[in-house]
């Protein structure tokens, strides 16, 4: 019987496969051996593969682009990056050599764009959407950004208030603005519906009594964002819809309106086994959007995703190394990392996120059913369960004799140094809180 672990992973598994090679018994991610690199820069060691960014963005690009053919929809499609999900330099710079368009979550994230506008990363052509729920500070930013001449600012209204502010702060004659749709939580959620955008039932009431006699300002994109993603259900699908009605309805009385931001949530590969239909997606988002209108006999609208995961996550890796083996029952074998998983990826503990997980080394020994913990004191800092199966499989190594194994967790692009407080940010690029 062969029970290696190499022999484990190619039955289970198609291997090798995109972004995951072995030689020697070493795994190579994108043709990188991270072996080499734990060598020379220790660990734990956080990686990024820039090359596949711009794959990720020119592939979806592609995907809503084949569709718009095959339907002879009659809008266009565009790209935008959130900028939440990884804010470095050196992804922001691959991301718009890559022609990408930005939205925004934070006040932060105002200066982040002035930043990219004085390297002459971006311009004042820019299409800038600004998300979120937003403080005075963030609506002030915004509107400053907008009185500056960055003419391609939307900022996407969550309710009257905010709107208020922009009456308030905006001086040039006339701007673009969103309305943000919320959306209806999945079922076995605690809240029947988003707290973020205004009611279905009421945006077009919004519309008529604050902005279709407002000289300020034009109508361009009405937005809405289903929380749990894109994904064949039966959920998606309803709110999708819900959507592209309301479009159809306020596109009859307001002829400024010609975008349709469908937000992100294009999910990325989470295990070896992973499988989701991306081309059948996409057109079915097209084909629903273009038949909704002609029925309604409305033009099309240009589409708009935010994707942030889908467009970083596939590009990043989180690297370890076991510390050591404890046998703490007769079923429970640990192997102890030398990092906190809680630190460095709290999506792992806080929302049960799944990584892929795999050995760098050690890929011809046996392989066994264990636990990981982190080196934290809190009994939450583990790693227990795969995307596919609910135990974790790895090599049992001789601690005495061999090399200390190495594990890498891959996809881990988006968020997680964000939310771990990375240089003093949190999620949504909020900034840590004063302390006195």
């Amino acid at each position: 019987m062969r029970n290696s672990y190499f022999d484990l992973v190619a039955q289970t598994f198609d291997f090798p496969q995109d972004g995951f090679s072995l030689s020697e018994n070493r795994l190579l991610f994108n043709d990188i051996d991270i072996y080499d690199l734990v060598k020379k820069y220790g660990s734990p060691l956080k990686l990024t593969f820039l090359p596949k960014i711009g794959e990720k963005i020119q592939t979806a690009r592609k995907l809503f682009r084949d569709a718009i053919q095959r339907y002879g929809y009659n809008g266009k499609y565009v790209y935008c990056y959130c900028t939440k999900s990884s804010h470095f330099a050196f992804v922001l710079n691959e991301v718009l050599e890559n022609g990408t368009q930005l939205e925004t979550s934070s006040a932060f994230d105002i200066d982040l764009v002035w930043r990219l506008y004085k390297l002459g990363k971006i311009n004042k052509g820019t299409i800038i959407i600004n998300n979120g729920y937003k403080p005075r500070q963030y609506a002030q930013a915004i509107s400053h950004l907008i009185n500056e001449g960055f003419y391609n600012v939307i900022p996407v209204c969550d309710n009257g208030t905010e709107l208020t502010m922009y009456e308030e702060f905006v001086k040039v004659p006339k701007c673009s603005i969103g309305l943000r749709m919320a959306t209806e939580e999945e079922p076995n959620f605690e809240f029947y519906t988003s707290r973020l955008g205004i009611r279905q039932s009421e945006v077009m009431q919004f519309y008529q009594e604050r902005l279709a006699n407002n000289p300020k300002f034009d109508l361009k994109m009405l937005h809405f964002f289903v929380d749990t993603g894109i994904k064949d259900s039966i959920y998606y699908w309803t709110e999708l819809k819900k959507g592209v009605n309301t479009y159809c309805q306020l596109r009859k009385v307001c002829p400024t309106l010609t975008c349709l931001n469908i937000g992100g949530g294009m999910p990325i590969r989470n295990s070896l086994g992973f499988e989701f239909e991306y081309p059948y997606m996409v057109n079915e988002i097209v084909r629903m959007i273009k038949e909704a209108c002609n029925d309604e006999g409305v033009p099309e609208p240009d589409i708009y995703t935010e994707f942030g995961k889908y467009t970083v996550g596939e590009s990043g890796a989180t690297i370890f190394s076991v510390i050591g083996k404890k046998q703490q029952n007769d079923a429970e074998q640990w192997y102890m990392l030398d990092n906190s998983l809680i630190n460095t990826l709290p999506d792992a503990w806080g929302i049960k996120e799944r990584f892929i997980l795999l050995p760098i080394n050690h890929w011809d020994k046996e392989y066994q059913r264990v636990n990981i913990g982190g080196i934290s004191c809190d009994n939450a800092d583990y790693y227990n369960s795969e995307a596919h199966i609910n135990q974790v499989y790895l090599p049992n190594y001789n601690e005495a004799k061999d090399d200390p194994l190495i594990l890498g967790f891959f996809h881990t692009g988006a968020y997680q140094e964000a939310l771990s407080g990375y240089g003093g940010l949190k999620h949504c690029l909020l900034p840590s809180q004063n302390i006195f």
